[in-house]
Parts: C-alpha cells; sequence; structure tokens
C-alpha cells in the first residue's frame, strides 16, 4: 500500500492471515477473543476497502488471493524491466519480435492468426503510418513460420524506382525474390516467355507451375508498403489485378490453396481500379485502431514508468493513442531526458520531441497546397468540417483526422495546435 501511505493495522493482517487460511469470521473471533461482527463489520470492511484501493479493483473476502495473484504477476513484470534502460531502443521502424515492448491487439492478432492458416486466403492490414502495421505483419509470419509454412516477406520500400516503374521488371523481381527465399533455383530464363505471354500471365505461370508445385507445404506471402506501387500508372492495373486473380484461385484450385497473402498498406488505394479485379475489397480486412488507455498504461509499466490515472489521461489528450508517438513519449521519460509536464509543454514547438514527425507531414503539405488549405481549415474550426472525399482520403492516409458520418476533425490536439500555427505562418 505504499503509493497510499497507508500500513496495515496489526489486527487487519491477522485478518488477512486467517482469511488466506480460510478460517471464517467466527473461527477468527474464537481464535483472538474478539466479536465476530467486529471482525466482519469494521476489522474486514476497512481491510477489504484498502487492498481494493491499493490493487485498482473491487477485493473481497472471497476473491482477495486470485487479486492478489494478478497484482502479483503486473509487479512481476515490471521487475521483469529492472533494467529496462539497458534494453530500451530508440522506437523506430517495427518493433521486434522479441521486444519486451510489443502490446498485442487482441481479437486482431487472434483473428490474423486463423486466417493466415485457412488456404487461400488473403489478409489486408490498413492504418497510417507508424501504427504497428509491419509490426503485425512480422508476428503473422512468424506464426505461419511456427507451422513450418515457407514464408516469404517482401518489403516494396525497398525495391528500385527503375523495377517499379516497368512491369514485366517488378515481377520478376516477385518471382525471384520468391525462389530465393524459398531456396529454389532460378528458373525464370525457361518458364518466363514474352513472345507469347503478357507479364502477368508469366508470373503466374512461374507460381502455378514452378514455385508452388517446388514447395511441399504452404507459402505465405507477405507485401508490406504496397502503397509503394500506388504511383505507378504502369504497374497498379495488372498487378494488383493479378493478386486479386490469385485469390480468387484459392477458392478452388488445391494448388493456389497453397498461397496465402498478407498486405500492408496505409491507405485503400483511391484509384480506379475495376471492382472485380482489386485485392483492395476482398479477403478478411484488419485496421489497426490507436491504443486504449489500458494499453497506454500496460505500455508504461513494461517501461518501468509508474504512471498514475491522470498522467496517461493528459498524454491522451495531447497525442490520443498513437503507438509511435506515445513510445516515442516513454522512451524520452523513461531516459530522463524529459518529465512528462516538460515533454507536453514542448511537445507544441519545434524542438519538442514531435518535431521531426510534425515536418514530415508539413513537407507533404508544402507539395500540396490545397490539401494544406483543407486542413487548415480543418485545425482552424471548432466544429466538424465538411471536405471532398479525395482529401478526406489523403488527411487520413496521412493520420491527421477522425471522421465522424462524412465530416471531419483533427486527431488530437498536437495536431490542430501545431499546423494551425505553421499553416497559418505559410
Amino acid at each position: 500500500l505504499t503509493h497510499l501511505q497507508e500500513h496495515l493495522k496489526d489486527i487487519e493482517i491477522d485478518v488477512l492471515y486467517c482469511s488466506w487460511k480460510n478460517l471464517t469470521y467466527e473461527e477468527m473471533a474464537e481464535q483472538y477473543h474478539l466479536s465476530a461482527n467486529y471482525l466482519r463489520g469494521d476489522v474486514g470492511h476497512r481491510l477489504w476497502q484498502k487492498l481494493s484501493d491499493a490493487l485498482g479493483e473491487k477485493v473481497t473476502k472471497s476473491n482477495f488471493k486470485e487479486a492478489l495473484t494478478r497484482a502479483q504477476t503486473r509487479q512481476d513484470k515490471i521487475l521483469n524491466q529492472s533494467d529496462h534502460r539497458q534494453i530500451l531502443a530508440f522506437p523506430e521502424g517495427f518493433v521486434a519480435l522479441e521486444s519486451p515492448f510489443y502490446i498485442p491487439r487482441q481479437e486482431v492478432e487472434s483473428l490474423c492468426l486463423e486466417t493466415v492458416e485457412k488456404p487461400g486466403s488473403l489478409i489486408r492490414i490498413k492504418a497510417p503510418k507508424s501504427m504497428g502495421k509491419t509490426s503485425l505483419m512480422k508476428r503473422i509470419l512468424a506464426h505461419a513460420q511456427s507451422l513450418d509454412y515457407q514464408v516469404v516477406d517482401l518489403e516494396l520500400r525497398s525495391v528500385n524506382e527503375s523495377i517499379l516503374k516497368n512491369l514485366d521488371d517488378f515481377l520478376r523481381w516477385i518471382c525471384w525474390k520468391v525462389g530465393h527465399q524459398s531456396k529454389l533455383e532460378n528458373q525464370l530464363k525457361i518458364y518466363w516467355d514474352t513472345d507469347i505471354l503478357g507479364s502477368n500471365d508469366n508470373c503466374t505461370v512461374y507460381f502455378e507451375e514452378y514455385l508452388l508445385p517446388s514447395l511441399d507445404r504452404p507459402l505465405v506471402l507477405g507485401l508490406d508498403e504496397v502503397d509503394q506501387v500506388f504511383a505507378y500508372s504502369e504497374v497498379i492495373h495488372d498487378f494488383f489485378g493479378m493478386l486479386r486473380s490469385w485469390h480468387e484461385k484459392g477458392k478452388t484450385s488445391s494448388r493456389w490453396k497453397q498461397l496465402r497473402l498478407v498486405m500492408a498498406h496505409s491507405t485503400e488505394a483511391y484509384i480506379p481500379l475495376d471492382f472485380n479485379h482489386s485485392p483492395f475489397n476482398a479477403g478478411v480486412p484488419v485496421e489497426l485502431l490507436e491504443f486504449d488507455q489500458e494499453q497506454i498504461k500496460t505500455l508504461a509499466a513494461l517501461h518501468g514508468l509508474n504512471w498514475q490515472e491522470n498522467q496517461v489521461q493528459a498524454l491522451m489528450q495531447m497525442i490520443g493513442g498513437h503507438p509511435h508517438l506515445v513510445r516515442l513519449a516513454m522512451y524520452e521519460v523513461c531516459c530522463h531526458r524529459l518529465s512528462l509536464e516538460q515533454l507536453l509543454q514542448n511537445a507544441l514547438t519545434e524542438v519538442g520531441i514531435y518535431g521531426d514527425y510534425l515536418r514530415q507531414h508539413l513537407e507533404v503539405f508544402q507539395h500540396n497546397p490545397d490539401l494544406a488549405l483543407a486542413f487548415k481549415k480543418v485545425v482552424s474550426s471548432a466544429d466538424l468540417v465538411d471536405l471532398d472525399s479525395m482529401k478526406i482520403y489523403k488527411l487520413q492516409s496521412m493520420g491527421l483526422i477522425r471522421k465522424q458520418n462524412n465530416q471531419v476533425m483533427p486527431r488530437c490536439h498536437l495536431y490542430r495546435e501545431y499546423f494551425r500555427r505553421v499553416l497559418s505562418e505559410s
């Protein structure tokens, strides 16, 4: 009870001890020569109330053992992080599989792990930048690997622009990477026939007649950052149409049932893809939401931070529950660079810890003045704002707004105040 600045009285300790031994109040009264009503209504009432306040849940004589066990489990997690400053890495990129700072989204992850085991399945993970898409994908692929599936993890951000511009080069790159990661010999010269077939057909044949038959187990193909393809009109229609056709083949063909696709993207493609040829309206959609208050409290405990309710609420009022921004705040506080109060005071300034992150968005606005004007309207209004669908789509993809029906508002106080200032200066 140290954080309540209280100690148990001797008689309260005696009642707790006897309760642990499953004695009734009548048996305690006989042992201590006291009234059972006094022990039950006075001592017991105060004892269980103190424990309820200390443990943050309703504690009674009948459930106190389970409550103490849960509290001990929480404390063990914190103690296991006693050297957290030594293992705490700056929060950038995805959260490593072995990291103790990963916060699972239980229902979402359970759905993904169940789905990837289903023949011919397609999982589409959608969320703004730095919301945890890649971290989730890594865990889906790791689960598949634990089932002895063949896993191929392709990061499309790493593909050279010269390859992305050319459909034939891009699909040959995919075929080579899948074969290479599957430890199969490169047979592109044998199967790729540009005199007869187009690029999509060549790629499909390579999978159907060589890659899939050469594997004696399911193949899980992870495609991260598929947004990278959206900018290349020469590629998007054929590439995404091909993925959709593979998924459809998996419903009837035993060979294509071996293939499971996992895609991650920041937005749905706002491009004129034919409804029946788009993978963005097929498979299992998964949208990652911000952390809630309980998840942030758990993450704070894992960082060794004994934050109270009001501190968690103050952080959420500033940045919402954006996973990357939350972790960045905890990293700075945990490393004693700033107190939470100092962090919040400086958050809206250029020297605050979110300066680099905010300037990345500002650079996008500098190259898109119409979008900047639209967001200036949003952050300058105390009410919900109407925007055209394209601007809503773009601002949503940046993670800067929340939708309410067909109107929008800034996602958090940080975005409203920072961009209200800098966009009014431009």
